[in-house]
């Protein structure tokens, strides 16, 4: 029986309307955005459907609408005849896309997951006042040089994406150095990303610390289906170990091509990726063409699956 890998987005795959077809025709998804809502205080559905766009682009409103998107599309993907034939060995999900992992792994439950993204949120947007920062995209540059070159300027990699798109982090003067530095080193390329902070780099380490004294007093539990995290690109093993490498995950790089290379070497040849968006769909591609990627963001695509 083929190995499955259940994948999940994180920031920047909002759009406004995603989720609202789930909500009108699938009753168990539509259970998991009830839950959100109650669960927030607030109607998140409302601003999910509805928008105005520059509200659910905001961090606060994007976070828990992109993890609720996804855990109801999964709610739904479960609650169909193709989900009993898969074989899940593994979830994975680019920085917010860990918590809808862990979620669909059994680690965190939905109501836990979405308060601790709420507060991480939060965290993450005062950390972001107290040390303004700037992120870049870089696309078709060398890793390694990459690297050197983000030591000299001061910076540090956000995200390794694909082999061909890596993320830079950092205040806005190291930034800027790096980018002239990649450019006086050949890079065609350089995307500064419209972000409210420098998020995954050293700057956001007082929101770390915030955020660890939370999940001290949050219940979480290892399953047979193991998250591959994006700090290490491996397995979490221990409940102690998911506990120190959460809030590592706020500072440290994003390990999205290791994850996915891992994920292959164990015999992984399907990932699902659940929630708005096909960015994911994308990145793998590049990363590794031989692995089948599909996607589940209306009904329609769960009839479609070849599972």
């Amino acid at each position: 029986m083929k190995k499955t890998a259940l994948i999940f987005p994180g920031q920047g795959a909002q759009k406004v309307g995603m989720g609202k077809e789930l909500y009108d025709q699938c009753p168990a998804a539509k259970a998991v955005f009830d839950k959100a809502n109650e669960v927030l205080g607030e109607s998140i559905t409302q601003v999910m459907f509805e928008g105005p766009e520059e509200k659910l682009m905001t961090t606060k409103y994007c976070q828990p609408a992109i993890f609720t998107m996804s855990m109801a599309a999964l709610a739904a993907f479960k609650a169909s005849d193709k989900f009993s034939g898969v074989t899940v060995a593994f979830t994975s999900g680019l920085s917010l896309g860990e918590y809808g992992a862990m979620c669909a792994a059994g680690v965190l439950s939905f109501e836990e997951a979405l308060k601790l993204i709420q507060r991480r949120g939060a965290f993450m947007e005062e950390a972001a006042k107290a040390n303004p920062g700037k992120m870049a995209a870089v696309i078709g540059f060398d890793k390694d040089k990459l690297v050197d070159i983000c030591k000299v300027a001061g910076c540090e990699v956000a995200n390794f994406n694909a082999p061909d798109q890596i993320v830079i982090t950092g205040t806005a003067a190291t930034v800027e150095k790096a980018c002239q530095l990649l450019t006086a080193a050949g890079c065609k390329k350089v995307i500064p990303l419209d972000v409210a902070g420098a998020f995954h780099s050293s700057l956001m380490r007082s929101a770390a610390d915030k955020f660890a004294q939370v999940l001290a007093g949050v219940s979480l539990k290892v399953t047979d289906i193991k998250v591959v995290t994006n700090v290490n690109a491996h397995p979490q093993q221990t409940v102690d170990e998911i506990r120190v490498n959460l809030p590592k995950q706020i500072y440290s790089s994003v390990q999205w091509v290791e994850s996915v290379k891992f994920m292959a070497s164990q015999g992984v040849t399907d990932m699902v990726e659940i929630g708005p968006g096909r960015v994911l769909k994308g990145l793998i591609r590049k990363i590794d063409p031989t692995i089948n990627v599909h996607n589940i963001q209306i009904l329609e695509d769960i009839a479609a699956l070849p599972l």
